[in-house]
């Protein structure tokens, strides 16, 4: 390596400390931001799934019901913002006269806010760990409609942070059993009988197909737990 590219490497390396340094501080401010707005509104519950289900599909319509029965028992309704499964979960908020929470991030692509969330519970977020940590902090359930890569992602870091104790124990319901079938079934026939999960894991996850199965899933649940945040 000649002098000059080893000089320039060297410049581009300390350009790339000085911006992570400054990137703290907006680390920190979008937990801030995001801590002192969600503490405000009390208890909720988040609602994952595809920003590719179109109005109209059984999965939109179905989300829209779940979320206003839950918002008519009280419950305030997180979505990641945009459009899709997380539009219809902001749209049943305010059908059901509930908080309607978007925690919205920067996409190249399908990422834009829902005419559905609430004026001042519209967040909006660059790094997808503070979003994800405001997920978890103050959702006091979590419910899948079917999705893709990221529905996925949410899906098992809140089971991975409940399996391991680091969040506390809530409801984890997958809604649409023909859709989560080959996931469950995999679940018990591969990685439990390999034993890389216990059976105690596997009931972390309840599956189900109406809006009605979802709440009471969920009044069962704080019928005979406190609602809290989650650590």
């Amino acid at each position: 390596m000649n002098d000059t590219i080893r000089m320039t490497k060297q410049r581009r390396w300390s350009e790339s400390k000085a911006h992570s340094s400054w990137q703290i501080f907006k680390i920190m401010a979008e937990f801030v931001d995001g801590f002192e707005a969600l503490a405000k509104i009390g208890p909720c519950i988040s609602i994952f799934g595809s920003a590719r289900t179109q109005p109209g599909h059984e999965a939109y319509e179905l989300t829209v019901d779940i979320a206003q029965r839950l918002a008519g028992e009280g419950f305030g309704i997180i979505s990641g913002g945009g459009p899709g499964i997380m539009e219809a979960a902001n749209k049943g908020a305010q059908l059901g006269g509930g908080k309607s929470v978007g925690l919205n991030i920067e996409l190249p692509f399908e990422q834009q806010a829902n005419p559905y969330i609430d004026r001042d519970s519209n967040l909006h977020f660059e790094y997808f760990f503070v979003r994800k940590t405001m997920f978890t902090k103050y959702s006091q359930a979590f419910v899948m409609l079917p999705g893709g890569f990221g529905t996925m992602d949410e899906f098992f870091e809140v089971a991975t942070l409940t399996q391991t104790g680091k969040m506390s124990a809530v409801p984890l319901i997958l809604v649409g059993s023909a859709y989560w079938k080959g996931l469950m079934d995999w679940l018990k026939s591969t990685m439990l009988t390999e034993e890389y999960i216990s059976a105690v894991d596997l009931e972390l996850l309840k599956v189900v197909d109406t809006a009605e199965e979802v709440a009471e899933e969920l009044l069962q649940f704080y019928s005979r737990n406190p609602l809290q945040p989650n650590f």
